[in-house]
This record gives structure tokens, C-alpha cells and sequence, in this order.
């Protein structure tokens, strides 16, 4: 397969384009960034078509990761360039695979977990899940999210593509060993005697192998029948409590400080970053993917993390 990915130089791009590339697919990365890597790269800038628009003409399959990272202060201009990094991008890929003569059978579109409710009572599934923005025990500030999840998937959902399947992607947080991601920095933390409970401990952590993404985007694609919003998450979500305590014990770290809630924002503030990516309940099941037969391999966090503790020690040690 020719297989596409806008936005493909961040952690989830590269597992993904790694992947692909060592089964024998031809992979095209389209990107502002340009590193040395094993894949095709093309430049664009995320808003406007140009010759990049030729790599979608006859692609098989389209990902779009694009966007910049949410991992900042949500000031106006930080504000401002994750919604139109986002909206924009998915906007021009719609316009280019409108334009294609020969256009992609499938177009996989990243949204967010986040998009759910912050709640404790129930998980949210891809049928029935509850869209946030309206809960009386979130505050305000968290409201972005959801609105720059919406307008993602409105922006895919607008795009006149009547010969490409789309399927909007509402991730949980993807976990490898590669240093920079989401897992090296929770790493980080317990190797420091700092991975205690944050906040409560009762807000719940979705999370997927990286094993399971890549064999879910597989799925995703071979799976015809599969459209619209597609939760991407392990199917045992965790207390963030119990979650920091199997990942100590994976790693073999006896002590782990628990960071109250206060002491999270001000850590924020000097990280430059917010808390919401750690105190909000995301309570996400993956109902479609197991009622269309998807097996996990990593279902269960507690061996999740002893692989990816395992491996992140054969990779930096």
C-alpha cells in the first residue's frame, strides 16, 4: 500500500511510519519538519494546497496527524495556533483528496479521547460516549479541548469525499518506549521517586500500547464496515492511583511522592504546560473495535507496562 501521513513527524507519525516502512509499505511523510528517516518527506505548510497534494492521488490510505502539540499554556496565541493547525490542515487534505482522480480508499483522521465527558460514574464508548463541555465538576479552562476536538472532526466530517471511507480516530494516550513520548516522561517520573498519585488518583488514564495502535490502524483500514468515530483505547482504563502503582512496580521503584493538585499547577506553570492533561477523568472504552472482532494484545496495563519498562531499558541502558 501507498500510505500517506500528514503530520507524521511527532511521536504517534513515527511508530506508525516505522511500522509501515519495515512491512514493505511505501510511506510518505507530509510535514514542515525534515529529519533523516527511513521515508519519503515532503514539505508543505499545512494550509494551503501545493505538489504535496500529488502524493494523494492514488494513495491507498491518508492519516492525519496534523496539528501542534497540546502540550503548552493554553494562552490566545498558543490558543489560536493548535485550533487552525488542526481545523486548516484537515481542511486542505479534504480539498485534496476532493481533487484526486484516483483518491484514497480510506482517509484515518486523529481526534481525541478527550472529546469525552470528565466523569467517574461510567466509561464513554464510541456509541453511547457523553461529548464534554457541559460538566458542572470540570473547570472552564478544559472546555478548549473539547471545542478543538470538535472542530477537528467537523472539519473531516465537512469534506466532500464520497469515494473515501472516513473514520475519526478518538485516541487515548499512545504508549512506547521512544524517548520524548508520553510514556518516557511518566518513566521519568517514577525513576525519580516522583510517580506518586496525582491529585486525587480517582480521575481515570485511557491509554493504548503502541502494539495495539499500529494493529488497530491495520484493522481500521482492512475493515470496510468501520466509519465515523472509532474510540482507540485499551479496554481497562485506570485509576490514575492504581495506574503510577503498577507502572512503580514494573520499573522496580519502591517510592513514588504524590503531587497534590495545587502543587501539579504550579509545576505546570514552570513546565509550561497544563494539568488538565493529567486531572481529567478519561474514562474511554473501545465498544466498535471489540463488537468488530479487534483482539488487544495488550488489554491489561499490567502488562503493558512490564514490555514497555522492558524494552525502554534494552533501548537506554
Amino acid at each position: 500500500m501507498k500510505i500517506v501521513i500528514p503530520g507524521g513527524t511527532g511521536q504517534v507519525g513515527t511508530l506508525l511510519a516505522r511500522a509501515f516502512n519495515n512491512d514493505g509499505h511505501e510511506v510518505v511523510v507530509i510535514s514542515r519538519k525534515h529529519e533523516p528517516v527511513d521515508w519519503a518527506v515532503i514539505s508543505w505548510d499545512g494550509e494551503t494546497l501545493g505538489e504535496w497534494a500529488d502524493e494523494i492521488d492514488e494513495a491507498d490510505v491518508i492519516i492525519n496527524l496534523a496539528g501542534r502539540s497540546v502540550n503548552c499554556r493554553y494562552n490566545e496565541q498558543n490558543r489560536r495556533e493548535i485550533m487552525d493547525s488542526r481545523v486548516k490542515s484537515t481542511k486542505v487534505i479534504g480539498e485534496a483528496i476532493a481533487k484526486a482522480k484516483n483518491p484514497p480508499k480510506i482517509w484515518l483522521q486523529a481526534s481525541t479521547a478527550t472529546i469525552y465527558s470528565h466523569r467517574f460514574d461510567a466509561p464513554n464508548d464510541d456509541v453511547t460516549g457523553i461529548i464534554g463541555g457541559s460538566e458542572p465538576n470540570a473547570p472552564e479552562k478544559w472546555n478548549f479541548s473539547i471545542d478543538v476536538a470538535k472542530a477537528w472532526e467537523r472539519a473531516a466530517n465537512e469534506a466532500e469525499t464520497p469515494n473515501t471511507r472516513k473514520v475519526l480516530m478518538r485516541s487515548a494516550v499512545v504508549l512506547s518506549p521512544d524517548r520524548g513520548g508520553i510514556f518516557d516522561v511518566m518513566l521519568g517520573l517514577v525513576r525519580r521517586g516522583l510517580g506518586g498519585t496525582s491529585g486525587t488518583g480517582e480521575q481515570y488514564i485511557s491509554w493504548v500500547h503502541e502494539v495495539d495502535f499500529v494493529n488497530v490502524v491495520y484493522w481500521l483500514i482492512n475493515h470496510e464496515e468501520l466509519s465515523g468515530a472509532v474510540n482507540i483505547a485499551s479496554p481497562n482504563p485506570m485509576k490514575n492511583r492504581d495506574f503510577m502503582r503498577i507502572l512503580r512496580d514494573a520499573w522496580g521503584a519502591s517510592i513514588g511522592l504524590p503531587a497534590t493538585a495545587l502543587m501539579l499547577e504550579i509545576g505546570a506553570m514552570f513546565m509550561h504546560t497544563e494539568t488538565e492533561l493529567v486531572l481529567k477523568s478519561r474514562r474511554v472504552v473501545p465498544t466498535r473495535l471489540l463488537e468488530s472482532g479487534f483482539g488487544f494484545s495488550f488489554p491489561l496495563w499490567e502488562q503493558a507496562a512490564r514490555d514497555l519498562c522492558r524494552r525502554w531499558r534494552n533501548e537506554n541502558q
